[in-house]
């Protein structure tokens, strides 16, 4: 009912400008960190490419290796392979037989070349949670950014993005019941990234392209739903999980959890 451009100079324009920035304040509080630092996406692969793309076109420094572990989304790993070809050095962690990244794996190969450490928060397969806390702190020892790819954890646990040592962040509206096709980016602030779409101005310039108002205004509600009970939600959420494993490994012979 409300179909206005909200980069226009019209009332219902700046109506649904107002209700992007009240969206982009929402987001961030859930995540500790200011509204400035939220950038709105098309979802959880374009914020893993722009994360990882704009942070290597930006860079001043001669740095040009990453490390990921051998687990991760797609958008991270096909990423990856693209920047292999033109002339950067990837490094894939191995990971434990639970889908844990040991931290002296990192230590072994991080280095002063590395640039970006991209980890997820939560493996999309097997569950698995990382302690990504203890890998930020290793990365930040040694200059570098730490990206973690959050689709499958936002919106279902507290995340901290300053206590944590994030730098940046990737996440997508319908793993919360949010509208598809609709994500955001946290970039700490101070980062320098490139644009991976040019031309208009939107997000503070790094973004182009007409804001998805619906679902930005989508994503925004259901992480409001979400954050509102979401120490119970987790609460409920471990229960159903524990019983579920706990009656599988009894009653199924020679059954065994993956994951942890």
């Amino acid at each position: 009912e409300q179909n206005a451009n909200p980069s226009a100079i019209y009332e219902i324009a700046l109506d649904n400008r107002s209700k992007i920035e009240q969206a982009r304040k929402d987001i961030a509080q859930t995540l500790g960190v200011s509204a400035k630092e939220i950038f709105f996406t098309s979802g959880g692969s374009e914020s893993d490419n722009w994360a990882i793309r704009g942070l290597l076109d930006s860079s001043s420094n001669e740095r040009k290796h990453i490390i990921t572990s051998k687990i991760e989304h797609k958008a991270i790993l096909k990423t990856c392979e693209y920047l292999e070809k033109h002339g950067y050095e990837i490094t894939y962690l191995d990971v434990d037989s639970e889908g844990h990244i040991s931290q002296n794996e990192l230590k072994k190969h991080i280095t002063n070349n590395t640039l970006l450490v991209s980890i997820m928060f939560a493996n999309n397969e097997i569950g698995t949670i990382m302690d990504i806390q203890e890998l930020a702190r290793i990365t930040h020892k040694y200059g570098a950014y730490f990206h973690t790819d959050a689709v499958q954890v936002y919106g279902y646990s507290r995340i901290n993005c300053r206590e944590l040592g994030i730098d940046l962040l990737s996440a997508s509206g319908h793993k919360l019941h949010g509208p598809k096709g609709i994500g955001f980016l946290y970039k700490r602030e101070g980062i320098e990234i490139e644009p991976l779409i040019y031309g208009g101005t939107q997000e503070s310039g790094l973004r182009a392209g007409t804001e998805n108002v619906v679902g930005i205004m989508g994503m925004a509600e259901a992480a409001r739903e979400a954050f509102k009970d979401i120490d119970e939600t987790e609460k409920k959420l471990k229960k159903l999980r524990d019983d579920l494993i706990n009656k599988i490994v009894t009653e199924v012979s020679n059954s065994y959890l993956v994951g942890g």
